[in-house]
């Protein structure tokens, strides 16, 4: 089965699950995932749902979920995952909490039979690469969690949004998951550390957070505040991203391996870019329902899914698309 050419991106707006989606109609439509009659009505016109939305509305798609049952045409649905494979990795209550409502929409996913592909898509790059370097602040001292050897996956944004719209078309993805893994993305924060002092010229003081530390904050920090060291627990202390392997007998696929002419942007590369012109740093308040679109991490790929798309759109392989 050949995934059709139209498709629709929703994401969330703020707080109060307002959406805005668009497919390959007269124009776009804004309302309200509660708004069923209406969101069924655009999901009959197109054939592939992909979800941005953020941490705090993340069960809001067990709405759209009930939309597309209701629609009965959608060839493909990408829920809002595009972080760690939640089903792979055992990290601190916070994040296993938090993951656990990503987990539900993928059980029911599953159990309504909608055609999917869930993305693991790691780290967003340019959102860890001024989080953990602050080029922007020009600092003399840099953090390092844990030992700093264990390796994570940071991927440049545009990239991700490149390969979910060809995993969108794509037959092999249907009903897999697919992780972003590129060979020249897999780096621990001492190998970034360097490569940045190699690219800048200077000498950062390394100011090393243990593996304890992080664990006692994430229990006695309240709730949102203790999610972040949770995260960055299992990411750059445990090495969670890479903790699994990916087989042949396994329902989980690799982008680079299954777009191998598709040339990725390595964090070589995406370093060379932050000394000329670093992007600006979003917020880690990704998690606060009050928490600005702007500043969220998710703001970045959400830009590079607009812009991947439009382009996508003037190649005529998708059909017509857009992002509001």
């Amino acid at each position: 089965m050949v995934c059709p050419a139209n498709a629709i991106s929703l994401e969330d707006r703020n707080s109060t699950s307002q959406i805005s989606y668009a497919a390959n109609t007269n124009g776009g439509f804004k309302g309200r995932v509660e708004e069923q009659e209406k969101l069924v009505s655009v999901l009959r016109q197109i054939d592939v749902v992909i979800c941005t939305f953020a941490y705090p509305q993340v069960l809001e798609q067990l709405k759209i979920i009930d939309a597309i049952k209701l629609a009965g045409n959608i060839k493909r649905f990408f829920p809002s995952d595009f972080g760690v494979e939640e089903d792979k990795v055992n990290p601190l209550k916070p994040f296993q909490v938090f993951l656990d409502k990503k987990r539900k929409v993928r059980r029911a996913t599953e159990a309504a039979g909608i055609p999917y592909t869930f993305v693991s898509a790691n780290c967003f790059g340019s959102y860890f690469v001024n989080y953990l370097l602050h080029p922007h602040d020009n600092p003399n001292d840099v953090v390092v969690y844990g030992t700093g050897h264990a390796k994570a996956v940071l991927n440049y944004e545009e990239d991700i949004a490149v390969y979910t719209i060809k995993a969108a078309n794509d037959p092999r993805t249907c009903n897999h998951i697919i992780v972003y893994r590129p060979p020249e993305n897999i780096i621990s924060q001492l190998e970034l550390i360097s490569l940045w002092e190699k690219k800048t010229g200077r000498s950062f003081n390394r100011v090393y957070v243990p593996e304890e530390e992080l664990i006692k904050l994430s229990e006695i920090l309240p709730d949102p505040d203790n999610i972040p060291v949770s995260i960055l627990h299992s990411v750059f202390v445990k090495g969670e991203l890479m903790s699994f392997e990916i087989g042949d007998q396994d329902a989980i696929l690799e982008a680079s391996q299954l777009y191998p002419d598709d040339k990725y942007t390595s964090i070589d590369e995406r370093l060379d870019i932050f000394v000329v012109d670093p992007p600006k740093p979003a917020s880690a308040a990704f998690w606060l329902p009050t928490a600005p679109l702007s500043r969220a991490p998710e703001f970045y790929l959400r830009k590079a899914f607009d812009a991947q798309i439009k382009q996508t759109i003037a190649r005529g392989k998708i059909g017509r698309i857009s992002l509001r």
